[in-house]
């Protein structure tokens, strides 16, 4: 009995020392990567640029690049794969590379255009990345992107997440990219990034004023299967995102109904859209009806809200301005790219499962010669504290 107990305690101090936290690696190890950038060179090779945190200046609490060190260090490896440039950046970087906490995958547009699926295939495999990671495409090189300096955040790969996240344009996370990329029915889309002058950093003279260039989302871009075919701008992306169903709090500008040269602005605070799709065997074509609810917050016109027949002239401006936007963004992804990137496809599919099974190979083909007929409603919910302007409501 003794030695059955002596053998038990034997294995119970040996199962200690050998299980546990033994791949245990500590902050002071890791290079922790916030921004990941894949570039193709000219002689067809990846270029992978990562934004590694600088985690001793970053615990210093230096606000938007403006501390007193760098808060990251950008640097790049180029290799047959993105795994063999990591691998050679790894005899650079004197810590473990970890990717548990990047925010941005951004893939350079020569890159894109040659096909992304090569490029997302390592992400999917690899068990560190997070599938919630931002998806862009640079306007340019990734790299470039990378290497802005944030004047708000510490870091550019926050400032550029932090954008994604407010959803002020398209965005789309690496889950759901990937889904894209494996439906029939709808092509990828992706948000664009570029340099822009964002704005001016003011020193303590006037003379010391700075003009500030940084990363900025300037609309979607638009992708034929794995491979890149063009730009939304931001209007554009806005008819998208009404024709996706995806409707974004926002506002809409109008001409004031009554006194031209004036302007009315609505932030919009929900919608909705029902695509409904028809096909006799011949043709396919589409009903696409949008729903928007706004309220009115900014009147330079003096006209009276509470008028019924100004609201109404108010209400049908809204339809008109939503509409004209939606047909943009379709005009241009049936005319120009010849892609569905609106999810018509999968709506077709739901409805007619035999016929899509004779379509599905050449969709993006009756796509483009598809009608799509728009049916809108929109509704002035409230309009603020005043009726007549200057005039406190009753």
């Amino acid at each position: 009995m003794r030695k059955l107990l002596a053998c038990l305690a034997l294995l119970i101090v040996v199962a200690g020392i050998f299980s546990g936290c033994w791949s245990r690696k500590e902050m002071s190890e890791l290079a922790i990567v916030l921004g990941a950038g894949v570039d193709r060179t000219p002689d067809g090779q990846v270029r992978l640029t990562l934004q590694l945190a600088r985690t001793g200046a970053l615990a210093g609490g230096g606000e938007g690049g403006g501390g007193r060190g760098a808060t990251t260090w950008v640097v790049s490896g180029t290799g047959s794969t993105i795994l063999d440039a990591q691998r050679k950046l790894a005899e650079r970087i004197s810590r473990h590379i970890n990717w548990t906490h990047n925010v941005v995958y951004i893939f350079g547009e020569e890159a894109a255009r040659h096909g992304i699926r090569q490029y997302t295939n390592y992400y999917s495999r690899s068990p560190q990345p997070r599938e919630i990671t931002w998806v862009l495409v640079a306007k340019g090189e990734a790299k470039d992107i990378l290497e802005t300096i944030s004047q708000l955040e510490n870091t550019s790969a926050q400032d550029i997440g932090y954008l994604a996240r407010a959803k002020t344009g398209f965005s789309i996370n690496f889950k759901d990219f990937k889904v894209m990329l494996a439906t029939k029915g709808s092509n990828p889309i992706a948000s664009r990034v570029e340099i822009v002058e964002r704005g001016v950093t003011l020193g303590p003279e006037k003379e010391k004023s700075v003009v500030h260039k940084g990363a900025a989302l300037t609309g979607t871009a638009v992708f034929r299967e794995e491979k890149l075919v063009g730009w939304l701008d931001e209007s554009e992306t806005r008819g998208l995102l009404w024709l996706r169903g995806e409707i974004l709090k926002g506002v809409i500008t109008l001409s004031s109904p009554t006194e031209p040269g004036k302007e009315i602005s609505v932030e919009i605070m929900r919608g909705h859209t029902e695509v409904e799709p028809y096909y006799d065997g011949e043709s396919v074509w589409f009903v696409v009806k949008i729903v928007v609810e706004g309220d009115l917050l900014e009147q330079q016109s003096s006209e009276d809200i509470t008028e019924r027949d100004v609201r109404k002239a108010i209400e049908e401006e809204m339809a008109r301005e939503v509409e004209e936007k939606a047909r943009l963004a379709l005009d241009k992804a049936q005319g120009e790219y010849g892609v569905d990137i609106f999810g018509f496809g999968m709506a077709f599919h739901r409805k007619y499962p035999r016929e899509w099974a004779e379509l599905e190979d050449r969709w993006d083909e009756v796509f483009a010669g598809a009608y799509v007929d728009f049916v809108l409603e929109s509704h002035l919910r409230r309009s603020g504290l005043l009726g007549k302007r200057g005039s406190v409501r009753e």
